[in-house]
């Protein structure tokens, strides 16, 4: 029993350390490149603003290619220049990264990030990201397995004090199976699509959509979380801990579904 308390807990905090690793690598790579986007970005905003009313038809269509480039990047010229100190590669962010890398979830938008932005530009960041899932996504499966393993033990210890309540066998192997499957419907998809509907202003539907195509990882990215303060007032920055709080919450909730599906699929496989 000790055995596996330690085993349990050693994979738990590899896992963790492997994803902390991670982010403060991707960070490394990424930031750096990133603001010298955001200040290319900003120094061709100054320019238009400086010459726009005396730009030909083709200066303009490479304005705008070049804008639309940018906002592909992830890099908004909203505002003033110290917009360029806010990092989409930020540890929170880096870490988010790590952690929809390793689950292969796929990325979803920011307030600030847009689906698929949030990605390796350089280099060296796309070399790190192909060895970074290469040794991750096992990782992740081995870590899976054991919370599902977990779970499962939980299940068998239900089923015992079923039956020693003098329950029969068909009938507690239907009970626990019921009570995992509303537990699940529950958890991972009606409570989240409440909270979605709160936070992000969506309808209940929509909150279950958006639930049922995470937790499946098929991850369309036509939903996404924290997108409500961008299209309120793209012009502000926003800051403070408000957003960050609400950031890190949804951020829990999409992969806490993502989670679901493995631990499930690895129940069975023990049951």
């Amino acid at each position: 029993m000790c055995s596996g308390k330690l085993q349990t807990g050693l994979l738990v905090g590899s896992y963790f350390a492997y994803l902390l690793v991670g982010a403060a690598v991707f960070q490394a790579l990424e930031r750096t490149a990133e603001k010298q986007q955001k200040m290319a970005a900003a120094q061709m905003k100054e320019a238009f603003l400086q010459n726009f009313t005396h730009l030909t038809v083709a200066e303009m269509e490479q304005f705008m290619k070049n804008l639309t480039e940018a906002i592909q990047n992830g890099v908004y010229p909203i505002g003033n220049e110290s917009q360029t100190e806010n990092s989409n590669w930020d540890f929170s962010n880096s870490f988010f990264f790590a952690g929809t890398v390793v689950s292969t979830i796929g990325l979803f938008c920011d307030f600030h990030i847009c689906y698929g932005t949030l990605r390796p530009k350089t280099v060296g960041g796309q070399i790190f990201c192909v060895f970074f899932a290469l040794f991750g996504i096992p990782l992740n499966i081995v870590f899976l397995h054991r919370v599902g393993k977990i779970l499962s033990l939980l299940c068998k210890k239900l089923g015992k004090f079923l039956y020693e309540k003098g329950m029969r066998k068909k009938k507690i192997k239907f009970l626990t199976l019921l009570f995992f499957l509303v537990t699940g419907i529950l958890v991972f998809l009606c409570l989240p699509s409440l909270f979605f509907q709160i936070t992000e202003g969506w309808s209940y539907s929509e909150g279950i959509y958006f639930a049922f195509i995470t937790l499946s990882t098929i991850g369309f990215g036509d939903y996404v979380v924290v997108l409500q303060d961008m299209k309120r007032d793209a012009s502000i920055l926003i800051s403070s801990g408000q957003i960050q709080n609400v950031k890190c919450s949804n951020r829990v909730v999409v992969i806490s579904l993502s989670v679901h599906v493995a631990v499930t699929s690895a129940m069975w496989i023990h049951p």
